[in-house]
């Protein structure tokens, strides 16, 4: 894949990163507002998506670790996993960090959706947790299909003349 017009990748440059800002935001935001780790997580790994189609494949290979994003995958499920046992003398999943005053413990002030966004427990760890997981596993499958598009092209091109 060859990389796009300049127009295009002026474009990309532009807005790519408003959309890794605003998939972060709804990660963040999850326990808030409509959306959280695994809709954020689908935004930002569009950006992947986005960059591979503009600039084109060999380019972005250069860029993206997949051991990085690899890594990423992995400790969003051991984040998520640890968030779960925290409370295991009450329940799996218990929400031990909900009203303890501390870091994600405040506790929420009477009325609808106040906007505190410490207030959640360990609904918002787990929102992150969710959201680098998903980052990390369809920023993969992107690449890898993108790789194997390539490897298939590439052996295609030898298979040709007995499909005639």
């Amino acid at each position: 894949m060859r990389p796009l017009s300049v127009v295009v990748r002026t474009v990309c440059d532009l807005f790519a990163w408003f959309m890794v800002v605003f998939g972060v935001y709804v990660i963040v935001h999850g326990h808030l507002t409509p959306g959280g780790g695994f809709q954020g997580g689908a935004v930002v790994a569009t950006f992947v998506t986005l960059i591979l189609v503009a600039y084109g494949g060999e380019k972005v290979l250069s860029w993206i670790n997949t051991h990085m994003l690899d890594a990423l995958e992995t400790s969003g499920l051991l984040i998520f996993l640890g968030a779960g046992f925290l409370g295991i003398s009450s329940a799996f999943f218990y929400n031990i960090l909900a009203n303890s005053g501390g870091f994600l413990g405040s506790s929420v002030p009477a009325g609808a959706n106040s906007g505190v966004l410490n207030s959640s427990g360990t609904i918002a760890l787990m929102n992150v947790a969710v959201g680098m997981e998903v980052v990390g596993g369809i920023s993969l499958i992107i690449i890898f299909m993108f790789i194997g598009i390539r490897i298939f092209e590439e052996v295609g091109k030898e298979e040709r003349g007995y499909d005639r």
